[in-house]
Formats: C-alpha cells, structure tokens, sequence
C-alpha cells in the first residue's frame, strides 16, 4: 500500500506550499499566486489547511508567514504541527524554484480543469 507522503499529487502539493512560504518569493507574488489557486485542490487535509491559513494571512514577509504558520495551523486543529518537518529542513533554495513554480503551474492548470500539464520547449 502506498503511504501519501510518497504520491506524486502529495508531494505536488508539498511542493507548491514551500514556494508559498519561501522567502524567494515577494509577498505580493504569493498573494497573487494563492488567488490563483483553491483550498480545494489541496487534497490532504494538513496541506488544504496550510493553504488556507498562507492565504488569509496576506502579503507579509515570509520570515513572519513562517513564523505565524505553527500556531495558526495548531489553531485549526493540528495541535503537533511542526514547520520544519512539514516544508523540510531547509529553506527551498534558488536551484529548486523552476521545480517548486512547476508544482503551483500543475495545481492551477488542475484547478481550471486541465489536468494535463505540459511544459513549454
């Protein structure tokens, strides 16, 4: 049985919600990016509330949105929510942003009914 953590849509999600909290990011892209996605693509429960909570906080500087996210997570019922287990160790760096961006692309492409996703050459 595969666990969620190792499925691609769990791992796309993951991904999209380290670029909402990196700091390689302005707050007014994340504000815009989060417009173009909804909670309800998030299929896991954690990751939908996450989503939720990087939304309704507005275009703060993500040093604060990481710092608010624990206790606004363990609010909506996450009570051992722990931000570094949750977006990893590190910080996403500037090698992995074309990955993370592309995680994003594939959520709202799936939001506007398209669940095809193709790169550009």
């Amino acid at each position: 049985m595969t666990h969620p953590e190792e499925t691609t849509d769990f791992r796309q999600e993951r991904q999209a919600l380290r670029l909402l909290c990196s700091n390689l990011i302005r707050p007014q892209t994340r504000l815009e990016l989060c417009n173009l996605l909804a909670p309800s693509l998030f299929q896991d429960t954690l990751h939908r509330v996450a989503f939720e909570e990087i939304q309704s906080a507005g275009p703060i500087p993500a040093a604060r949105l990481r710092e608010a996210l624990p206790g606004r997570i363990t609010n909506r019922g996450f009570p051992d929510f722990e931000l570094l287990g949750f977006l990893g160790e590190s910080a996403a760096s500037e090698a992995e942003i074309e990955e993370l961006f592309m995680s994003v692309l594939r959520l709202i492409r799936l939001g506007n009914g398209n669940d095809e996703f193709e790169f550009p050459n």
